[in-house]
């Protein structure tokens, strides 16, 4: 099972989201406190929120900031390694997945004018060409793969050091260092495109077969 939290960051919560500061390592809250716009410490605060809410509520796991560590790719862990998660944010929406059974990965993006042509580097000839022909839903469809590809490398746990055009996504599948990713749309806002990522397995073969529990959590 999947379980993805959600949260809009807020203004008017800030001083009350930085009362959970506590709850996490030194390091955290000072990296908290260095930034100089709420909006980005929210967003950093918000997806150890919703991990640390999402762990508790789902997976009978106590939280503890101290057991996050960073791989040679940068992807953070529990060193425990007893359940996988990713986070993500872009405008005002972070998104947090958590699984027991999958590699995962998840990305958020919102939907804006963009130069897309500086983009089509990142694409295969197959993805560019479906971007291209969508018209007015052009952005959508560029937005729809590169968060596709987002969370397929992140699921990889490699991120940036796969280049995006080395893979190619079809019908939410693709395939990264010989291993199969199943990729799934999360419909949470309108504005918003936001695809999870996960490694197929043998013992979970069927797409039919994963749950993604999606939870808007309001603090």
């Amino acid at each position: 099972m999947i379980i993805v939290y959600y949260s809009y960051i807020s203004k008017h919560l800030h001083q009350r989201l930085l009362n959970f500061l506590p709850f996490f390592s030194e390091a955290f809250r000072k990296k908290i406190k260095k930034y100089k716009k709420w909006e980005d410490a929210q967003l950093s605060l918000m997806g150890r929120l919703l991990l640390k809410e999402g762990l508790e509520k789902n997976f009978d796991y106590v939280y503890n900031d101290n057991e996050i560590d960073l791989t040679s790719n940068f992807k953070p862990y529990f060193k425990s390694k007893k359940v996988q998660f990713n986070i993500s944010h872009s405008g005002s929406i972070v998104v947090c997945a958590i699984s027991r059974e999958y590699d995962i990965g998840i990305d958020i993006e919102i939907i804006k004018d963009i130069e897309i042509e500086h983009f089509k580097s990142h694409m295969t000839d197959y993805e560019w060409s479906k971007i291209m022909t969508e018209n007015s839903l052009k952005f959508e469809t560029f937005f729809n793969y590169w968060t596709q590809k987002e969370a397929a490398v992140k699921a990889n746990g490699k991120g940036l050091y796969i280049p995006l055009k080395s893979f190619e996504v079809k019908n939410c599948r693709t395939i990264i260092e010989n291993n199969k990713y199943i990729i799934k749309e999360l419909k949470i806002d309108s504005r918003y495109k936001c695809n999870i990522g996960f490694r197929e397995k043998n013992d979970f073969p069927s797409d039919e077969i994963f749950i993604i529990k999606l939870v808007h959590f309001e603090f």
